[in-house]
């Protein structure tokens, strides 16, 4: 919301906001554009006729005052995803669906349009090196869309990437998540259906023929668009660098992992569909550092890499610690999993974690009990979470303080560490901490 913010007020238009809790890095990016509110909370009298028109975030509830002030005046709301689609009906939409790899792949597409030159506007879920806002909005004849599966808003029930019909769509994989609003799995799969029907007619459709819930379901419902499947593309790690293997040639990059080459080949037909050759995009793609914690590197010296993910769902998991495990197969990993979202402190849901920390030397869980108390939940038995991730030496951390005395007590020599979490350990100084851990013998 913050970006939106931020993009609009550059477009030109007078934009004012609220919230509850403005922490960082909002905080300090409203202020350096003169749009941090003088106080924070809610005040109905701010709402008048004045305003043209009220976006709403998805996390005020429906008896915000100044959500039902705004209703009572019969101002326009729009939810979020309502008024980015407002902005780009004129506009080429690339939309970018699926339960993981949707903010890479988005990156990807920006990283090698913004490479060659070409206005486009976006909206992305993670901040990218060369982009200053995570939101553009112009007269760009393109709008690349990060298409998350969530709903709109309190008011509008919908799945924000059933609104935006798209020309060309990506689905990158489907893996059941959002319990809370999808409470099965067949439920869920129904909203990528959905999604489907909204491209708009002759457009296309890019999704992962690997991942056999995607591959089946278009197979099944055999849309009329132009149907472009991917798989992972040849590729050799030497030295732990990846080099994609294109005809005779090698491409470095800066990027592992097989996810990740998934990632890419979506990505690169995305850009084919936008008229950039497939040696272009390799071009391009070479010097791709990735999004803000997507196998973020927080530091590193000749014995330890240490990582920040964004992975907290179960196929996001099993992806990220693989991709580190193939990378670097001398070095043994410790890796971090914060319990943070609602589908994961669900004990319904806990059970899909099976077996997604195996392939870790050592695996910690990391959850606040607290957090259980904010979203009124019971918390998990230490032995409830060892059953449901069926690893016996699971190791259970319930404070941030308790994580970091553990961390910094362990011989990292030959072995990486991944922090994996779509939170932030309760504020715990991963930054320092990196430090601390890679000055320690």
């Amino acid at each position: 919301m913050h970006n939106l913010a931020i993009a609009l007020k550059i477009k030109g238009f007078t934009v004012s906001g609220s919230d509850d809790l403005i922490t960082e890095p909002s905080k300090s990016r409203l202020q350096q554009h003169q749009l941090l509110p003088t106080q924070q909370g809610w005040d109905a009298n701010k709402i008048t006729t004045d305003i043209n028109a009220i976006i709403l975030g998805m996390h005020a509830r429906i008896d915000n005052p100044e959500l039902v002030k705004a209703q009572q005046l019969g101002l326009r709301i729009y939810s979020y995803p309502e008024y980015i689609y407002a902005q780009s009906k004129n506009k080429t939409r690339v939309v970018i669906g699926g339960s993981h790899g949707k903010t890479t792949i988005t990156s990807m597409i920006l990283h090698t349009l913004k490479y060659y030159g070409k206005d486009f506007d976006y909206l992305v879920g993670a901040q990218i090196e060369g982009f200053d806002n995570m939101v553009k909005l112009s007269t760009a004849p393109i709008i690349v869309i990060e298409g998350d599966e969530y709903l709109a808003s309190p008011i509008d029930r919908r799945p924000k990437f059933h609104i935006y019909q798209p020309h060309i769509a990506i689905i990158s994989g489907i893996a059941w998540d959002h319990i809370n609003v999808f409470p099965t799995f067949k439920n869920y799969i129904q909203q990528f259906d959905l999604f489907i029907d909204t491209i708009k007619p002759n457009g296309a459709l890019i999704y992962c023929a690997e991942d056999k819930v995607v591959d089946d379901l278009v197979n099944q419902k055999n849309p009329h668009l132009q149907l472009l499947p991917y798989n992972t593309p040849r590729y050799v790690i030497k030295n732990g660098i990846t080099y994609l293997i294109n005809g005779d040639s090698e491409v470095s990059l800066e990027i592992f992992g097989q996810h990740n080459l998934l990632n890419l080949n979506a990505a690169k037909l995305a850009c084919m569909q936008l008229g950039i050759p497939e040696n272009a995009f390799y071009t391009a793609i070479s010097n791709f550092k990735g999004a803000a914690r997507r196998l973020e590197i927080m530091g590193k010296n000749k014995y330890t890499t240490i990582f920040k993910d964004f992975a907290h769902s179960p196929s996001k998991l099993v992806a990220t610690i693989a991709a580190v495990k193939q990378q670097f197969p001398n070095r043994k990993l410790i890796a971090c999993i914060e319990l943070h979202t609602f589908s994961s402190l669900n004990k319904q849901f806990l059970n899909e974690y099976k077996n997604t920390m195996n392939q870790a030397d050592a695996a910690i869980i990391y959850v606040n009990n607290m957090t259980f108390a904010h979203k009124g939940l019971k918390p998990f038995t230490h032995s409830e979470i060892v059953d449901a991730f069926n690893k016996k030496d699971l190791i259970l951390i319930t404070s941030s303080h308790s994580l970091y005395n553990y961390l910094i007590n362990l011989s990292l020599k030959n072995m990486n560490l991944l922090m994996m979490s779509s939170g932030n350990f309760d504020a715990l100084d991963l930054k320092q901490l990196t430090g601390t851990l890679l000055r320690l013998k």
